[in-house]
């Protein structure tokens, strides 16, 4: 049996994952979770999963949270960057399922990772902003990193049990969003209701967000890069609007292999959870003749409408510390776009901006955790300062 810390249970990735124990409880125990704000969902997964400990965004909701609790729970409640390292350094936790949402997902897993716990990532930022610091860690600690995206957990499938140096490149595909197919002027008046309307997945805002705006797929090719040891060069967007084949690797022979599935991000789940083994699956197998797949068709990424891809491209391209202040201005600006603050393509505009104002005064090379989260805390208050 496998013991589970989930950091992020109450977001899209953190309940599906819940959903995956609940099916396999002779599988997986829950020791602790954490969540942001939404206590009362994590006070439901505290009845049904009865975790030695939880930890929230602050002490305010900590302190509501004990007082919902029932008299006789024994469940332990912290609070803050502390209290989900706790939650996550556990001793007899095995794997962190790493799915809280931006840049406050990275103290934690960095945590569990030097108390060699694995970690089953869906936090894209990890690697974005240090993956030079926790790739070498992890293999430091002898941890496993296992890839929860659906894009990475079909990369990951299909280059293993590959000969090594045989990866040509990487096609990472993209559903496009809701919109696919739109020009520049049209971008220019598009809603947040509009840009909520995801054609394919159901998850976060903020992810939806950056799903629209093309960011999420450039995070996933900096991500790829980390975790597959390739240069962003070697790694080619797909634009694949059925999301059907989650990605595909084009190995130096010429075979091109792909991991297809209907769009379940349990499956990816699963599959990080049971490594090494397969279990038996929850999720409707692909057939190739069921009316839901149709005509699969793919085409290229148009990086002069979506031009936050080549942001992403370029701060893989020159790395360091850009990619830590292209990850802060856009978590930025993206949530004052959720509030109403923002237009849709006010995003772009300031996360070029803070990325120019980065390289101008120098981008630090090889740097320590200390130095990304110094130039992350940077950006944000140079993205706050363009946005008045």
């Amino acid at each position: 049996m496998k013991t589970l810390c989930i950091l992020g249970s109450t977001g899209s990735i953190g309940t599906q994952t819940l959903q995956v124990v609940r099916h396999f409880r002779e599988e997986f125990k829950i020791a602790s979770l954490t969540c942001g704000y939404n206590i009362e969902l994590l006070l439901e997964q505290i009845v049904v999963f009865n975790p030695v400990c939880v930890s929230v965004a602050t002490k305010e909701r900590k302190e509501t949270l004990q007082r919902m609790l029932p008299r006789d729970s024994k469940v332990k409640v912290f609070c803050g960057d502390e209290g989900n390292c706790h939650c996550a350094t556990l001793p007899k936790v095995d794997c962190v399922v790493g799915a809280m949402v931006g840049m406050k997902g990275l103290s934690p897993i960095i945590a569990a990772i030097h108390a060699g716990k694995d970690i089953a990532l869906a936090n894209k930022e990890t690697l974005v902003t240090a993956g030079s610091i926790v790739m070498p860690l992890a293999k430091q600690k002898n941890v496993k990193i296992l890839p929860v995206d659906s894009e990475h957990s079909a990369i990951w499938q299909c280059i293993n049990g590959q000969p090594k140096g045989s990866l040509k490149k990487i096609l990472l595909t993209a559903s496009g969003g809701p919109f696919r197919g739109f020009t520049r002027e049209q971008l220019e008046n598009v809603t947040l209701e509009e840009t909520m309307n995801h054609p394919t997945w159901n998850m976060g805002g903020k992810v939806t967000i950056d799903s629209a705006s093309m960011m999420n797929k450039g995070l996933e090719v900096l991500e790829a890069s980390w975790l597959f040891d390739v240069p962003v060069e070697q790694i080619d967007i797909v634009v694949h609007p059925q999301s059907i084949v989650h990605s595909m690797v084009e190995l130096t022979d010429g075979s091109v292999l792909a991991q297809l599935g209907f769009p379940n991000m349990m499956m990816p789940i699963q599959v990080a959870l049971f490594y090494p083994e397969r279990s038996l699956g929850i999720c409707r197998p692909f057939s190739p003749f069921d009316e839901q797949t149709g005509t699969l068709t793919f085409e290229p990424c148009n990086r002069q409408v979506f031009r936050l891809v080549d942001a992403a491209y370029h701060a893989g391209k020159v790395g360091g510390t850009l990619p830590a202040a292209m990850n802060a201005a856009n978590e930025v600006v993206v949530a004052d776009y959720l509030a109403g603050k923002a237009a849709f393509l006010d995003i772009e505009k300031t996360v070029y901006r803070v990325m120019e104002r980065h390289e101008r005064d120098g981008v630090t090379q090889n740097p320590s955790l200390s130095e990304i989260f110094a130039v992350d805390e940077w950006a944000r208050l140079i993205t706050q300062e363009l946005r008045k």
